[in-house]
C-alpha cells in the first residue's frame, strides 16, 4: 500500500487528523532542508510537503515566493531536491512534492515521476496542471504507485470539482480561500459548505491548505477535514534560521507545531 494511503487509513482508524507542514526546498540551504524535514518528522508531522522552487508564482504568497527566490538565487536545481530526499534516513512521515508542471515536462513526465519515486517521494502535487490535461500524468503516476494530489478551490464549479476528485489519488487538496497562500485572520464559512459537497463526491481524505496558521483555524476545521496543510506560518519561522541560529528558530517552530497538533488532535498529549 502506498504510504499516503496507509497513513490516512491508520489515522481514520484512530480518529485522528493529519498535520501536513510545507517546506520550501533550499531555503536557507539544502542542508537545512534535510534538517527541517527531520525536525518536523520528530515533532509529529504526519505527512511532509516539499516545494520545488520555481521562478514564476502559481498560487504562492509573498513568504513562500521569497523563499523560492532565495533558493534559486543560490543555484538550487531539481536534482539537488531529489538528492536531499534520497539522502534522508529514518523519516516516518511520507514525503510529498509540490512542483510546477513545467519542471516535470522539461525532464519528461515518466522520467520525473520515476526519479521522484526513487528518491523517496510517495506523491506529488502539480498545481498548474489542468484536470483536462492531467490524464497522462495520472496514469503514469498510478503505474508506479505514486499518488497525484489534485486541488479544488472555492471557485471550482461542482461539475468540474467532480472531475478533479475523480482524477485525484492520495487525498484531495482543498484550497480554503480564493487567492494566494499566506496567513489570514480567519477562514471563510463557505469552506465548510464546500467540504460537505466534496464529501458527497469522493471517499478520499480532504486536506485543507492556504491561510491556516493558528490553532483556532485548526479547531474550526478538525471536525470536517481529514488534515490541514500549513505553509507560510512555518516558512516565516524557517526564515529566521540564518539570522537567529538553528536552536532559536526551531524553538518557535516547535511551539507552533505543538499548538497546531494539540488543536488538531486534542486527545493526544
Amino acid at each position: 500500500m502506498n504510504p499516503i494511503d496507509e497513513l490516512f487509513r491508520r489515522l481514520r482508524t484512530a480518529g485522528q487528523k493529519a498535520f501536513v507542514p510545507f517546506i520550501p526546498a533550499g531555503d536557507p540551504d539544502i542542508t537545512n532542508t534535510a534538517r527541517l524535514i527531520l525536525e518536523l518528522d520528530s515533532a509529529g508531522a504526519h505527512l511532509i510537503e516539499i516545494g520545488f522552487p520555481f521562478s514564476d508564482p502559481i498560487a504562492d504568497g509573498p513568504v513562500i515566493q521569497a523563499a523560492y527566490t532565495r533558493a534559486l538565487e543560490r543555484g538550487l536545481k531539481v536534482d539537488d531536491v531529489f538528492a536531499c530526499v534520497a539522502g534522508l534516513h529514518g523519516v516516518k512521515a511520507p514525503l510529498l512534492g509540490m512542483v510546477s508542471y513545467s519542471l516535470v515536462h522539461r525532464r519528461g513526465a515518466a522520467a520525473f515521476l520515476a526519479q521522484a519515486k526513487r528518491a523517496g517521494f510517495s506523491g506529488l502535487i502539480v498545481p498548474d496542471l489542468p484536470v483536462e490535461e492531467a490524464e497522462e500524468l495520472v496514469k503514469l503516476a498510478a503505474n508506479i504507485d505514486l499518488r497525484l494530489i489534485q486541488l479544488v478551490t472555492p471557485t471550482t464549479p461542482p461539475a468540474r470539482a467532480e472531475k478533479i476528485v475523480c482524477m485525484s489519488s492520495g487525498f484531495v487538496y482543498c484550497v480554503s480561500v480564493a487567492g494566494i497562500t499566506g496567513e489570514r485572520d480567519q477562514l471563510p464559512e463557505e469552506l465548510l459548505r464546500q467540504l460537505q459537497q466534496l464529501r458527497g463526491m469522493t471517499d478520499l481524505p480532504l486536506c485543507i491548505g492556504f491561510g491556516i496558521s493558528r490553532a483556532e483555524h485548526v479547531r474550526m476545521l478538525r471536525e470536517v477535514a481529514d488534515g490541514v496543510i500549513v505553509g507560510s506560518a512555518l516558512v516565516r519561522r524557517f526564515e529566521q534560521i540564518s539570522a537567529r541560529g538553528w536552536e532559536q528558530a526551531m524553538a518557535d517552530v516547535r511551539e507552533l507545531v505543538k499548538s497546531l497538533l494539540n488543536a488538531l488532535n486534542p486527545a493526544i498529549r
